[in-house]
């Protein structure tokens, strides 16, 4: 079964909760974190691959628990005509989706790789990183 790329969205009250462990102990779902990430008042929000034959029973737990879950629907892309292979956005990208290749110096976008933190589209100074929904 095809891992689901989904976004949860932590309250306060679910933030401190083993809710990975449940996915797991539970309902058997293979999780793999893309991203995490926890503000000063305790909400945060959760990327992830999920995937498993109880996939629909534990998206029904994680709703139930009062957690927001939806599908991760944006891409990163990259528009070739603007890049310049500056590297900028090489050091910013967490998931190692952008890289320099040597040694003909040509930032290389793995898309595959993206956990569609943004973090690109911030640096990046011409604007070749683009987000399509």
């Amino acid at each position: 079964m095809a891992p689901h790329k989904i976004v949860l969205r932590f309250t306060s009250s679910t933030s401190d909760q083993p809710i990975i462990y449940h996915l797991v102990k539970d309902y058997d779902l293979v999780v793999n974190i893309l991203k995490a990430q926890i503000n000063p008042h305790l909400e945060g929000t959760l990327v992830l691959d999920l995937r498993g034959e109880k996939y629909e029973e534990g998206i029904e737990y994680l709703r139930n628990q009062g957690i927001s879950v939806h599908p991760l629907t944006q891409e990163v892309v990259r528009n070739n005509d603007r890049c310049t292979s500056c590297g900028a956005c090489t050091g910013h990208c967490p998931a190692g989706a952008l890289a320099m290749e040597r040694p003909s110096m040509e930032v290389q976008f793995d898309s595959d790789k993206c956990v569609v933190c943004l973090q690109c589209l911030k640096v990046c100074p011409v604007g070749a990183m683009e987000v399509r929904i």
